[in-house]
């Protein structure tokens, strides 16, 4: 996994317009290393506290739009936090981290670095976050409208039923039926069920 070290004037290029200098606030009160990576599947930023040797660590995924990017960090620095006031041995998205989170949120939420529809799904999950932006399919939805769209990508509940598509790792599989929240896939190689989020993004497969 590739990684840099962001110099902050260069952060500003990630984040919406407006909300650097908050950021680059918080950066430098808590003596945050922070890299940029390149696209991870697994996640789209991580935390690690400091030691003795090292400062607060963040990662984002650089490949973000910028609304994506800002809201991943200040998830990230909600952990900051949260270690900040209660130390390390709390869950990773309990009732602390999602104080913190809310907390932050509701700094950058009335500064307008968001667009309306973004706002108001992200005020409306103030009430009770998510451990992570992929259990609030409305949030995706509306962040994926400023992603660079990539050529025969899509979310799986866009694909017809019988469609074969791609996952990242080279997978092919079957779209079938939905059950509740997801939808049952069949891989064509091993015909192994698998259920999906409906804004799991794929390559559609020809």
């Amino acid at each position: 996994m590739s990684k840099k070290e962001s110099p902050l004037a260069a952060l500003s290029s990630f984040l919406p317009e407006g909300s650097f200098e908050q950021v680059a606030h918080y950066l430098q009160q808590y003596k945050v290393h922070l890299t940029i990576a390149k696209e991870r599947q697994s996640i789209l930023g991580n935390y690690r506290n400091k030691v003795v040797d090292k400062n607060h660590r963040i990662s984002v995924n650089g490949n973000l739009n910028k609304y994506s990017f800002l809201i991943t960090l200040l998830h990230e620095l909600a952990h900051l936090l949260a270690h900040e006031k209660y130390g390390n041995r709390i869950p990773a998205h309990g009732r602390q981290w999602k104080e913190e989170y809310g907390k932050i949120l509701s700094e950058f939420i009335p500064k307008k670095n968001f667009p309306p529809e973004i706002e108001k799904l992200l005020v409306q999950s103030l009430k009770n976050p998510a451990a992570t932006t992929c259990a609030e399919p409305q949030l995706i939805r509306a962040l994926k409208k400023f992603d660079v769209k990539k050529e025969n990508h899509f979310f799986i509940e866009e694909l017809p039923a019988g469609c074969l598509f791609k996952t990242k790792n080279g997978a092919i599989f079957k779209k079938g039926e939905r059950i509740r929240k997801r939808f049952k896939c069949i891989e064509v190689a091993t015909k192994k069920l698998y259920l999906f989020s409906p804004v799991y993004e794929v390559e559609k497969f020809e």
